[in-house]
């Protein structure tokens, strides 16, 4: 089953057994690991299992790192380090929460059971695919692994193309500032009016337009993408917006977000809903199944999906203090994310999506203005519940995180 270590005196039915192996996934392992260096864990993944972080995926291009570069341990060292039991390339087609047993399959077609004491789910999220026309829809590509990074490289080549990018997002923009700094043609195409538009005050957004669109970006807001052709015109693909405008690209990338992968949850009939519910100590509606990472939906932070690497982290720890006997109830930190954007350096301490408030932009000189800006999110009472730092503002995220109120 593409084992790759093996635990001391393994008790499979005592075992600790995780699904996925991600940052999720590996980093549960860590926590559990210093906590308690006994008890067998079993990780199971679909792929390799090599350990790699994922926001580098969106900057490879610029720094013309391979994908395989991009691995930082591979499965082999990190099994051998945290005396795990690492079962790479085998699916989980099911679980029965009864037996605390999961079905396995490997890529020659075998069949496993898998006992478990405890579950952790850390399927992660899949790429969002929207029903496109045309005869070259198929071929649309989204990067949310190392394997699609590769082939995403693959396709690009040598030579420089152009690529079109449905949506202007946080990971959209990141790959757009990426590939314009590789030297790419890069068209942007987003229903909204400006980049960011869920996340940054309007005026921020903008700095952000201007700041890619001086790296070459073409934007096109207001419009989708509806048709992806093969042509026989200059460029391999004819992509038709719903605008009516027809643009020319070699390669389209999808970007437009990320949904919960739930199927196996669901199918066990663990509760789901945006996500694999769980609650304060991310246990699911099942006993000793656990989820956290992009699969889950967190009751501690309002019964949101948290897709970033700050909230995996805190989630790890508190789980594996629970795993462990000591019942740690998840309580996640003020965490603001930095975009991976040169263009425009940005730092973004969301409010929760049902705040009340506005946000409001600090009054600047004219030369910190030049640099970049400060917005505040001020709830009706005047606290300040979230920020937004552009530029060379982004060294005061320490001095903003203190005075913000979660």
């Amino acid at each position: 089953m593409g084992t790759v270590a093996t635990p001391h005196a393994a008790h499979e039915q005592a075992a600790l057994v995780i699904v996925g192996a991600g940052l999720a996934g590996w980093t549960t392992a860590r926590e559990f690991r210093k906590l308690d260096t006994r008890t067998p864990i079993v990780l199971l993944t679909s792929d390799s299992g090599d350990f790699y972080a994922k926001p580098t995926l969106s900057n490879a291009c610029a720094q013309k790192r391979s994908a395989e570069q991009l691995v930082t341990t591979p499965a082999a060292k990190m099994a051998e380090t945290l005396n795990v039991t690492l079962h790479s390339h085998t699916a989980v087609r099911s679980i029965d929460t009864q037996a605390k047993t999961l079905t396995l399959s490997t890529a020659d077609g075998a069949t496993h059971t898998q006992a478990y004491g405890q579950l952790v789910l850390a399927t992660g999220a899949h790429p969002i695919r929207l029903p496109l026309q045309g005869d070259a829809s198929a071929g649309v590509q989204s990067v949310n692994q190392l394997s699609d990074l590769a082939h995403f490289q693959s396709t690009l080549g040598a030579a420089p193309k152009t690529v079109l990018i449905m949506g202007a997002g946080l990971i959209g923009c990141e790959f757009a500032n990426d590939l314009l700094l590789g030297g790419y043609r890069v068209h942007v195409v987003d229903p909204t009016e400006r980049p960011l538009a869920a996340l940054l005050p309007a005026a921020a957004g903008e700095q952000l337009r201007a700041a890619l669109q001086a790296l070459g970006a073409v934007w096109h807001f207001g419009a989708t993408v509806q048709a992806v052709k093969h042509s026989t015109d200059a460029s391999p693909l004819a992509i038709t917006l719903s605008t009516g405008d027809v643009l020319g690209a070699d390669v389209v990338l999808s970007a437009i977000g990320l949904r919960a992968d739930t199927a196996l949850a669901s199918a066990a009939g663990i509760a789901c809903e945006r996500g694999v519910v769980v609650d304060d100590h991310l246990q699911t509606s099942a006993p000793q199944v656990f989820a956290l990472g992009d699969c889950a939906q967190y009751a501690s932070a309002g019964a949101r999906a948290l897709p970033y690497v700050m909230p995996i982290m805190n989630a790890a720890r508190a789980l594996a203090a629970t795993l462990t006997g000591t019942p740690t109830a998840l309580v996640f930190p003020l965490m603001p994310v930095s975009i991976k954007t040169p263009a425009l350096p940005t730092v973004v301490a969301a409010p929760h999506p049902a705040q009340a408030g506005a946000w409001v932009a600090d009054a600047l000189d004219a030369a910190a203005a030049q640099s970049g800006g400060v917005w505040r999110f001020m709830d009706p009472e005047g606290q300040q519940r979230g920020f937004v730092l552009t530029g060379g503002q982004t060294t005061r995220r320490m001095e903003l995180a203190k005075t913000t109120v979660l």
